[in-house]
């Protein structure tokens, strides 16, 4: 999270556009930016299965990062169009990387007003313009904007953990929706590596095609390091 907000931070100097595709080292939930979560989950069975917990500096609910796959893109908001545009814009990448792999994924279409940032997960059911798999939802997707940039998480399922999540809370009591995964769409486990290689392909055929990778250099390093304190910081993982 730290990183992330780093790049936000460079994107708003420099200019420049970053898309991050990554990995957990330890199972962890994160909860949206906005979402209400204190004294509404069992600690201390969160502790007991070796889980820990995040504040995402995005908006959205919560989110079991596991086995999931994690994309970030900071951006400057000049150029990126309104919330909608800049959403579909990401999106084309994310549907032409899916495909390219063999998931005929599709944008949710709106049907009701969004869901406030409650308890029920992350993967509860599809926002308008988050990606379905035969009408389930398979990516969920969380913008936030300030000063002049933007970073947008998402989280794309490799396989389905996420009814775990309605067990560890204080009040969620209804069944869970199965969502769509990558793993029961191909009827195999892709990984990591094969999302972030069609995610780069698909930035080089619909974006740039001299997109090169980025190293963290140590200003960026220094940066993440600062700002990684707020999100140890149990005050902002529970702050409300």
């Amino acid at each position: 999270m730290a990183l992330d907000e780093a790049l936000m931070e460079r994107a708003r100097a420099a200019g420049e556009w970053v898309l991050r595709v990554y990995s957990w080292s330890s199972p962890t939930i994160s909860l949206g930016r906005n979402q209400t979560a204190h004294d509404r989950y069992d600690l201390d069975r969160i502790r007991a299965m070796g889980l820990h917990v995040v504040r995402r500096p995005t908006g959205g609910r919560a989110i079991l990062h596991d086995r999931e796959i994690t994309y970030s893109v900071t951006a400057p908001v000049d150029g990126a169009g309104d919330l909608g545009e800049s959403y579909a814009r990401i999106n084309a990448l994310l549907l032409a990387a899916l495909a390219s792999i063999g998931v005929h994924a599709a944008a949710a279409e709106p049907t009701k007003r969004a869901s406030a940032p409650g308890l029920a997960p992350c993967f509860d059911e599809p926002a308008a313009g988050e990606l379905t798999v035969g009408g389930r939802k398979l990516a969920g997707s969380a913008q936030w904007r300030a000063d002049g940039a933007l970073l947008q998480h998402g989280s794309i399922l490799v396989e389905d953990d996420q009814s775990l999540l309605g067990a560890l809370t204080r009040g969620v009591t209804a069944a869970i929706p199965a969502p769509a995964t990558l793993a029961e769409t191909l009827g195999r486990t892709p990984s990591i590596g094969e999302m972030a290689e069609a995610l780069g392909a698909a930035v080089r055929t619909l974006e740039d095609p001299d997109v090169g990778t980025m190293a963290i250099d140590e200003a960026l390093r220094a940066r993440a390091s600062t700002l990684v304190v707020r999100y140890l910081d149990d005050a902002w993982t529970w702050r409300r």
